[in-house]
């Protein structure tokens, strides 16, 4: 009788051990899946933030604008954006029809603007911008600049600018129409209010027929070669301070005035 109560006692411990074995194994397995679980989640984590990083932080696409001043409004500004090197150097020559420089030098040109009908002053100083001078006094004469628009106007802290002039009145240059060099730039940057100055693209030598007025003090970067001071406004610069008043379209800084503006005629004497 004693030995059958061992035996049922030996047969209790060996099954409770099994029980115990087993409940480990089964909790070794409950570990092991569980650490599984936590590293394909860790993984598709790491997955999730790797197509992030390619795809929200990538670098946008840009593309390059026509003539205008190199400045955009969040960098205090220059008018265009710089269009990619190209495998060779643009050459440093003026387009043929392109007049010579020595046809203004030394030269001063006064005359009208016309904008919207209000008449601005100008003069043309041949003797600091000869080149320059030279395009527009042949522009003028030849009535180029009648009827073509200001497609630009911009307006943040020391950048105030209405750009004009473009062949199509879309900002795009004319590539048949190109001439150079940069000519009277400041060596501070600094174009103070009324200031007549040529825009351009990339190279120091695409100039074109569009100009810019300052209608107020600008500041625009001179690491590409600044741009050419070719006149100044001697009146009626406040028509331009109240086009720029007017706004811009979308309520941009820089951009199309909300008014457009055409040029009625551009006289010299």
């Amino acid at each position: 009788m004693v030995n059958n109560k061992s035996s049922r006692e030996a047969k209790a411990r060996v099954a409770r051990m099994e029980a115990n074995q087993a409940m480990h194994q089964e909790q070794i397995q409950r570990r092991k899946r569980d650490n599984l679980i936590a590293f394909i989640a860790m993984g598709v984590a790491l997955a999730v933030a790797i197509v992030l990083a390619l795809t929200a932080f990538a670098p946008k696409d840009t593309t390059a604008a026509g003539d205008s001043p190199e400045a955009t409004a969040s960098a205090s500004a220059e008018a265009t954006a710089t269009a990619a090197p190209t495998a060779s150097a643009p050459a440093q020559t003026n387009s043929p029809t392109v007049p010579k420089a020595d046809t203004a030098a030394g030269k001063t040109f006064t005359g009208t603007l016309t904008l919207n009908g209000n008449a601005l002053g100008v003069e043309l100083d041949g003797t600091k911008a000869p080149q320059a001078a030279a395009v527009f006094k042949s522009l003028a004469d030849t009535g180029f600049m009648d009827g073509k628009t200001c497609h630009r106007l911009t307006n943040s802290p020391d950048f105030g600018l209405i750009q004009c002039g473009s062949l199509k009145g879309d900002g795009a240059g004319d590539p048949t129409y190109q001439w150079g060099p940069v000519e009277n730039t400041p060596a501070d940057g600094l174009y103070p209010a009324g200031t007549i100055a040529v825009a351009r693209g990339n190279s120091t030598y695409s100039n074109g027929t569009q100009f810019f007025i300052t209608y107020e003090d600008t500041k625009l970067p001179q690491d590409t070669g600044g741009y050419t001071i070719v006149g100044k406004v001697t009146s009626g610069l406040d028509a331009v301070t109240a086009i720029a008043a007017g706004g811009i379209e979308g309520g941009a800084t820089d951009g199309a005035p909300t008014t457009k503006v055409t040029i009625d005629s551009f006289k010299l004497n």
